[in-house]
């Protein structure tokens, strides 16, 4: 470990906050179930959102629009799905 380290701690990378992030929505989620089906959306849904259109567009360049985050409930189950839109590339002509 480098004195830097020692000092300044060390930067966690965006996939394991976002792993955190989604590990807490989900003990969160699971820790308020009272067995009725709600069909509102969370109100942590938008917020998710503008995050995750956030680290994606570190790597790649993507609109607001290009990403979506839904959730539907399946039986005993949750599922959280998300959709990103990638840009076609330059010079690809297939």
């Amino acid at each position: 470990m480098s004195l830097l380290e020692l000092i300044f701690g060390k930067k966690k990378q965006s996939a394991s906050v976002a792993k955190e992030r989604l590990q807490i929505i989900l003990a969160h989620e699971r820790a308020n179930i009272n067995g009725e089906e709600s069909t509102k959306a969370p109100e942590w849904l938008p917020e998710l959102q503008k995050e995750l259109v956030a680290v994606v567009a570190k790597y790649i360049k993507i609109d607001q629009d290009a990403l979506s985050v839904n959730i539907e409930k399946r039986e005993n189950m949750e599922l959280l799905e998300i959709n990103v839109t990638l840009p076609e590339k330059e010079g690809d002509t297939e």
